[in-house]
């Protein structure tokens, strides 16, 4: 009885903190900074994955997303979309879920759409739930192997990479990505 009593108030504390995310938001400036050290990470784990980024037509990058939970979970990030190595649009990723969730983790994003379709149905949509509106390969977690033609040829690829922290589930399934208005 301890236990659910004890997920239910780290529950309502995590929602309240991830509904309030936006209050203490990173400013553009910040995010820039970010963006571009998480870049710099993610190609130092595979030298293809510059080639790879230089070969999209658009690259989303969120350089540290959180999340936690006991029960019920949450998620939040803040990133930028770049095209042609300029960043066009802010970003932020979030996620909600009730479950085996049991943790506290950090990781970082990068969503590469591949083709031009891809980006452009990303870009006109009012919000982008990932598993739901498109499939998208989730290359490798750690971003640091190696992939197959296969996997290549998909129009969207994702990269988890930089764990931190415990947490059983990591995955890009289930998160929200809508425009930061700031």
């Amino acid at each position: 009885m301890k236990f659910k009593t004890l997920s239910i108030s780290v529950g309502i504390a995590l929602c309240a903190l991830f509904s309030s995310s936006p209050s203490f938001a990173d400013s553009k400036a910040e995010i820039d900074v970010s963006v571009t050290e998480s870049l710099r990470q993610f190609y130092l784990l595979n030298p293809t994955h510059e080639e790879l980024a230089r070969k999209a037509a658009g690259v989303l990058i969120f350089p540290r997303v959180t999340k936690g939970g006991a029960g019920i979970a949450g998620e939040y990030g803040e990133g930028a979309l770049q095209v042609m190595g300029k960043t066009v649009t802010y970003y932020k990723v979030s996620s909600a879920s009730i479950g085996l969730t049991l943790g506290v983790a950090k990781h970082s994003e990068v969503i590469m759409f591949m083709t031009k379709e891809a980006l452009d149905k990303f870009v006109a949509s009012k919000g982008w739930s990932i598993g739901a509106d498109t499939g998208v390969a989730l290359v490798s977690k750690g971003a640091g192997n190696d992939y197959d033609s296969q996997t290549l040829k998909k129009s969207i690829l994702g990269f988890v990479y930089g764990e931190k922290g415990l947490i059983a589930d990591l995955s890009l399934e289930g998160s929200k990505i809508n425009k930061l208005d700031k």
